[in-house]
């Protein structure tokens, strides 16, 4: 299978304008285990750099809108989800960043699904988030449109912003474990008999040079 690729922009400036702007596009449109779960809101978004920082914004239009998790370290992935994850060329290990529609956010590490080691409270809080939804809120078969953005420091993941890869590893999800209408999409194709998004070897390329 051929890896997706996304080339990421250098932004002028770490704001929702210039992601906007100058971030490139990207949709989150794959139905992997369409028997299973055919359901797919649409998803589509943008992602920059800055010098210091990864950009990931998302605006998702589909049914349903849960948020049960109203803090950071929770079992995020169960409620309406936008995902990112991220790993450095020749790292065995890559980062799972998943944040609900109203901001909340789990971070880990590791080498598989196995392993993951959740991040620090104080880690997961340099992730700057912007989302216009107020949690707790659970709403079922009804059209709700929303959006959300990150900012993702380097070093958060592991990385010297002054020395960068010339590209990291990763794909874009989006789920929604436990909402009415279960679905699990990405923006590069997964290749399993269910649903499971940490399978590094279908990650895409994120171009940073």
């Amino acid at each position: 299978m051929e890896k997706k690729c996304i080339r990421v922009p250098l932004l002028e400036q770490a704001d929702e304008k210039a992601l906007e702007l100058n971030g490139a596009r990207f949709d989150v449109n794959t139905v992997n285990w369409p028997s299973a779960f055919p359901y797919a809101p649409i998803v589509a978004g943008r992602i920059g750099r800055t010098a210091d920082s990864l950009l990931v914004s998302w605006r998702v239009s589909g049914l349903d809108l849960t948020v049960r998790n109203t803090q950071d370290g929770g079992t995020i992935w169960e409620d309406s989800t936008c995902e990112i994850f991220l790993q450095a060329p020749g790292c065995d290990k890559y980062y799972n960043i998943e944040v609900n529609a109203a901001g909340f956010l789990l971070v880990a590490c590791g080498t598989g699904r196995g392993d993951r080691v959740m991040q620090a409270p104080e880690v997961m809080a340099r992730i700057v988030r912007k989302a216009e939804v107020k949690a707790p809120v659970d709403i079922s078969d009804e059209v709700k449109t929303w959006a959300l953005t990150i900012r993702i420091p380097f070093e958060v993941i592991g990385l010297d912003p002054s020395k960068l890869p010339a590209k990291l590893l990763g794909n874009i999800y989006k789920c929604g474990d436990k909402t009415a209408h279960p679905h699990f999409l990405s923006w590069a194709p997964i290749d399993t008999p269910n649903p499971d998004f940490h399978r590094p070897e279908f990650f895409g390329e994120f171009l940073l040079g």
